[in-house]
């Protein structure tokens, strides 16, 4: 899947990774190899399993648009596209966030 998505910087591929307990995301330029915005729900309260990719999508759409992003490339990884990988990329697209 990584291998056809290739992220810019002005349209940067969003890296979804989710552990036991928590959801990580990061905002990459692959052309430079940087990450350019990070979020987690790592210490985060009240990260309820039904409300975490709402959250994490809010923040990271705020920090975004504070960076002058408007555009991401969705790399979910392995995971399936339902549960916290869904509800992250709907409220991506809610603030404004094109995917």
């Amino acid at each position: 899947m990584r291998a056809k998505i290739v992220g810019t910087k002005e349209r940067p591929r969003l890296s979804v990774f989710r552990s036991n307990r928590c959801l990580y995301v990061q905002l990459i330029d692959d052309a430079r190899g940087e990450t350019l915005i990070s979020a987690s729900t790592r210490g985060k309260k009240g990260t309820q399993a039904n409300n975490v990719g709402t959250m994490l999508g809010k923040l990271l759409a705020e920090k975004a648009k504070e960076a002058g992003i408007k555009t991401v490339v969705l790399d979910r990884g392995k995971y399936a596209y339902h549960g916290k990988v869904k509800a992250l990329a709907e409220a991506l697209r809610e603030n404004g966030i094109k995917i």
